[in-house]
């Protein structure tokens, strides 16, 4: 019982970091219609802002709420130069344009600041306590509880806010928003910029737990793509809870499932992915969308 509480724990700890970049790509796409696949590079960029920050002295919370405001920014400024030019067209070459984004952000880490791994500061304490068993640190416990709050905060944002509904009928039908006197253009800069402020929420929770580097999200983008899938892209609940599935049964699979272990637990996501759009199409807790023709 307590190495399957252990590995619950564990599951729960990983799946909170696909679940910090998970939430910012729900942000995106209720808001613009888009899947950003630059949101990891963009929380990449603001933890090292946060970084270079707490080594001018800053103190590590105050250097998180600044780089969560140049972030928003950052987004804002994103989403009105470059990829406003790809929304009204062809949905896949906004999304190779998002990739792009992707490519010169990581860039622009690599070239600024390296290939070298930063420790990062973190902002919960690094000792931990047990619980039945389970041996669970403080700083896993404070991520979890952040990307908790940021879920209750955009459910809603999304569904009890005039912001959010203005966001999610821009982002279904953008013409008709037009039409209505919604400012369709200031409110994609908001949600893009929303989803960057996210972005370095994330970033400055996952870097203490990983190293600061260019590629420190690489692998977890993909994880975090696959949870949006296996929750549902209009449901940040759903984003989070199947984060968490994955991390949970990723761990389970590899210790209680002979012919997984610890080499095959990476399809394991992969597999319950292919169940869900199977059975689940719009994810576990996605709302089903109906076209008139």
């Amino acid at each position: 019982m307590g190495t399957f509480l252990q590995l619950v724990v564990d599951g729960l700890s990983t799946g909170s970091i696909y679940a910090a970049l998970a939430l910012a790509i729900v942000l995106v796409n209720q808001a613009t219609g888009l899947i950003n696949f630059a949101q990891g590079g963009m929380a990449v960029l603001s933890a090292y802002i946060a970084y270079v920050l707490v080594q001018w002295g800053l103190p590590l919370l105050l250097a998180i709420l600044i780089t969560i405001l140049l972030s928003f920014v950052f987004g804002a400024v994103v989403e009105r130069t470059l990829v406003r030019r790809f929304e009204r067209g062809d949905p896949d070459t906004a999304v190779v344009a998002t990739i792009g984004i992707l490519t010169l952000v990581t860039g622009i880490c690599a070239w600024l600041w390296g290939y070298n791994n930063h420790q990062f500061p973190s902002l919960f304490p690094l000792s931990s306590f047990n619980f039945l068993g389970a041996v669970i640190s403080w700083r896993s416990l404070g991520t979890f509880l952040v990307i908790v709050a940021i879920m209750v905060v955009l459910q809603l944002l999304f569904m009890k806010t005039k912001l959010g509904l203005a966001l999610r009928a821009v982002a279904t039908n953008p013409e008709s928003s037009a039409f209505s006197g919604l400012p369709v253009g200031r409110l994609l800069m908001v949600g893009w910029g929303l989803a960057a402020s996210l972005g370095a929420v994330a970033g400055t929770l996952v870097a203490p737990q990983l190293t600061l580097t260019p590629g420190m999200l690489d692998t977890a983008l993909i994880y975090a793509l696959a949870a949006v899938i296996l929750g549902g892209l209009t449901s940040p609940v759903g984003a989070v809870v199947g984060a968490w599935l994955i991390g949970i049964l990723e761990n389970l699979a590899a210790v209680y499932v002979s012919f997984i272990g610890y080499d095959l637990k990476v399809a394991v996501p992969f597999i319950l992915i292919l169940v869900i759009l199977i059975f689940r199409p719009q994810g576990l807790l996605g709302r089903k969308v109906v076209a008139r023709v």
